[in-house]
């Protein structure tokens, strides 16, 4: 009987035996399994081909308040490796982080406490960790006291800001992501930056009569600048939010800069009813609880981006894990840290740092 090779019988599923093995092993196994444990095996490998593809830059949108629940160290290691090289972040992420590197640790707590109570001793919640609203104040003071060296009436960047900001603390010795971000060279854009503690610290100045001007239009500027600078562009987002709109508009919005619209040394898709360059991002990964069915762009799968010129057409180049990133992102950190034993060389920005 003539028989129809079936198409969808490719790969087969492989049940993980409970053996000793390391991290990175796991998550090998893991992508031959299903649902979002496969995703998450998945997501490693692709990180991994960024790392290793000498023609990538690695562009990281870290957003929430992750930096509450001890993951802000992460960061940390990932840009002394370069393993990315760019980082764009929420305010939170980067101010939070600075609490704990003060030397002001959060608590372990419960989402299922009386509120009014923590009000009552000046404790913040993080859904379930505490955190002392008097050492979050002091945070906001040495930010003020940081706003108040600079000068006045000059338009700041949030990436000219921040860096300014992390060699200050570097300094002092308060060792947060934007002072290890200055030290290696990464620049960090914060497009919401005011939608934080940094713009508590900015009425705080203002208080004292110092006018500090952040420059929205400059940072789109400059971070669409990053198109003319390089060849193919990685991503990867924890979580979605403003950090990932503004990742993705690098692939469509950077050619507005140039007259043509397009950069002649990239390779790039022309729009022939547009007359315009779209540079979608080679590779991507995101981990996040975002529903794409809400129409949000934290939930847009990257299927959807493929429409808008954002992201590649090549599925095996990229990936979504539904999984909350305080179990996604240690795992695969420290799966990075067993598989890559070299630090990675990475891509300076160097007119960032001058």
């Amino acid at each position: 009987m003539f028989e129809i090779k079936n198409p969808y019988f490719t790969e087969e599923v492989k049940p993980i035996e409970v053996k000793e093995k390391t991290i990175s092993q796991l998550l090998k196994e893991m992508s031959d399994t299903g649902f979002q444990g496969r995703k998450l095996g998945e997501a490693i490998d692709v990180w991994e081909r960024m790392i290793k593809d000498k023609d990538v830059t690695i562009i990281m949108g870290f957003a929430g308040s992750m930096s509450t629940t001890g993951q802000w160290k992460i960061i940390k290691w990932l840009m002394e490796n370069h393993f990315i090289d760019v980082l764009v972040s929420t305010g939170a992420n980067i101010s939070e982080d600075i609490v704990d590197a003060m030397g002001y640790p959060y608590w372990k707590g419960s989402h299922n406490v009386n509120d009014a109570d923590l009000l009552k001793y000046d404790i913040n919640r993080y859904y379930d960790v505490f955190g002392s609203d008097v050492e979050y104040t002091e945070m906001i003071n040495l930010t003020r006291d940081f706003i108040l060296t600079l000068k006045e009436n000059h338009s700041y960047s949030s990436r000219e800001f921040l860096y300014l900001f992390g060699k200050w603390l570097s300094e002092k010795n308060i060792k947060s992501i934007v002072a290890t971000a200055a030290e290696n060279k990464v620049p960090v854009f914060c497009p919401a930056i005011v939608d934080s503690t940094y713009g508590d610290a900015c009425l705080l100045a203002k208080a004292k009569g110092f006018n500090l001007i952040l420059d929205q239009a400059q940072d789109f500027r400059e971070f669409m600048g990053l198109a003319g600078k390089v060849k193919d562009v990685g991503v990867i987002y924890i979580g979605g939010g403003v950090p990932k709109d503004f990742i993705q508009l690098l692939a469509v919005s950077s050619p507005y800069l140039k007259e043509d619209k397009e950069f002649e040394k990239r390779d790039g898709i022309l729009r022939e009813s547009m007359g315009e360059h779209y540079y979608p991002h080679k590779y991507a990964i995101q981990i996040t609880t975002d529903s794409p069915q809400w129409g949000g762009l934290s939930g847009c799968t990257f299927k959807e981006a493929v429409s808008w010129g954002k992201i590649t057409k090549e599925e095996k180049d990229r990936v979504i894990c539904y999984c909350d990133a305080t179990i996604g992102l240690p795992i695969i950190a420290h799966a990075l840290n067993e598989r890559i034993k070299t630090k990675r060389q990475g891509k300076i920005f160097s007119e960032f740092f001058k």
